[in-house]
């Protein structure tokens, strides 16, 4: 009695057989119609959170804060 495993390698073992044509045909049909397609599960980059995270940080001018700017460095010199 042979067992699916033993009729499989003693396929196997003549060149050109149909199993090798078969084999071959299964491999592409796999290849070609595989519902897994890993690009569209791959990250694209950082979304929003990650740039409002690591974003540098920007001051805003102040006018006032300008303005009181020479007071500040008289004042420095005159110490």
């Amino acid at each position: 009695m042979t067992t699916r495993a033993t009729a499989f390698t003693a396929r196997r073992k003549r060149p050109g057989s149909a199993a090798d044509i078969a084999d071959l045909l299964r491999s592409l049909m796999r290849m070609l119609f595989d519902p897994y397609r890993p690009e569209r599960h791959y990250m694209r980059g950082p979304g929003p959170k990650w740039r409002a995270k690591h974003a540098p940080r920007r001051f805003a001018f102040d006018p006032a804060a300008a303005s009181a700017l020479p007071a500040l460095v008289r004042a420095r010199r005159q110490s």
